[in-house]
């Protein structure tokens, strides 16, 4: 009875170690290239890692802030290949799963337009928060 309480003990202890790993690990992307498919595969793989346990926090430059518009370029909603996902597609449902999506402090001023021609649940990054999160150990960083 004591050796079965103890292997009881054991893997809830591993599981919840486990669990507690799963939620140290954190996925910086950035993403400033114009191409579609390399926004799209960013996003698969953002998605990926969300759905691996990881947070995941994506910053958006330049032309890559044009995924957050409102207003986006067609080469941001057009489906592709081959699950008929775009790029704000994706971008999307990674809000809607829990992760975080920003664009760059300079995007807006410099795009002209305000917050509100962003789509919901985009915000704006801050550089000493972004920087922090850079600089986190727990942190991969993956830039498009």
């Amino acid at each position: 009875m004591k050796k079965l309480l103890a292997t009881l003990i054991v893997a809830f202890a591993t599981a919840f170690a486990g669990q507690a790993l799963a939620q140290d690990k954190k996925l910086v992307t950035i993403v400033g290239t114009p191409e579609p498919q390399t926004q799209l595969m960013s996003m698969v793989l953002s998605m990926q890692a969300l759905q691996q346990g990881a947070s995941v926090y994506i910053l958006l430059c330049g032309p890559g802030g044009d995924l957050a518009l409102k207003d986006a370029p067609e080469s941001a909603t057009a489906p592709q290949k081959p699950k008929g996902m775009s790029p704000q597609g994706l971008m999307k449902k990674i809000i809607a799963e829990g992760g975080t999506v920003e664009v760059c402090a300079i995007y807006l001023p410099n795009k002209g337009v305000a917050q509100d021609a962003l789509i919901d649940g985009v915000g704006t990054a801050k550089p000493p928060e972004m920087a922090a999160r850079l600089l986190d150990d727990n942190a991969r960083i993956m830039s498009f």
